[in-house]
């Protein structure tokens, strides 16, 4: 994976180890020539990974809308900033750019990009592996979540097995590699069979 594309907070965070961990990913993609694709801020976790990959000269792609860079919280010395019209088309134009996504630790914003590319995978709209780096088990109520939409009937097992998921940015990279998309034929036709019942 040459340009892999990072949702996170717009915040720091009250714990250190957030801000160590958006850290540690940068040193990650430094080391392995990866470059990154993000919301494009100047500010939060945001701030900490586009930092550290430029004092390496590491490229770094920013996603905008034009309604955040008037709010004055966009990194103006990134590689490159792409400037959109809403936020909707910033997840489009980063999904487009990215051979793969993670998930670090962030707000509203964080789980709507998480979503979308979920969504999009299970639908094989976009085939490219998703993963959540899982900081201090900051996702743990989430993926409870996922295990309860499963034993509801709202979510297949696949699917929810298929959602890569470590608290080691190496690991979780090597897992993307390997990432295999599921067939959606079986799925729609389950769901076919029991919408008749």
């Amino acid at each position: 994976m040459v340009k892999i594309c990072v949702f996170c907070g717009s915040s720091m965070g009250f714990d250190a180890k957030y801000r160590e961990a958006a850290k540690e990913v940068a040193d990650y993609f430094v080391a392995n020539n990866i470059s990154l694709v993000y919301g494009g801020a100047s500010v939060g976790l945001m701030k900490i990974l586009a930092d550290t990959l430029l004092e390496k000269h590491k490229e770094v792609i920013g996603v905008m809308p034009q309604l955040l860079i008037d709010k004055e919280v966009a990194h103006h010395h990134i590689s490159q900033m792409i400037v959109v019209e809403s936020m909707a088309e910033r997840k489009q134009k980063m999904i487009e750019l990215s051979d793969g996504f993670i998930a670090l630790p962030g707000g509203f914003g964080t789980l709507d990009e998480l979503s979308e590319v979920m969504t999009m995978n299970q639908l094989r709209i976009n085939d490219k592996p998703l993963g959540i780096l899982n900081v201090d088990g900051y996702f743990d109520k989430l993926l409870e979540f996922f295990d309860h939409s499963v034993k509801s009937g709202f979510v297949r097992p696949e699917y929810r097995k298929n959602l890569m998921v470590s608290d080691n940015i190496a690991k979780l990279v090597t897992e993307m590699k390997n990432y295999e998309p599921l067939s959606i034929k079986k799925w729609v036709e389950d769901i076919k069979v029991e919408s008749r019942h």
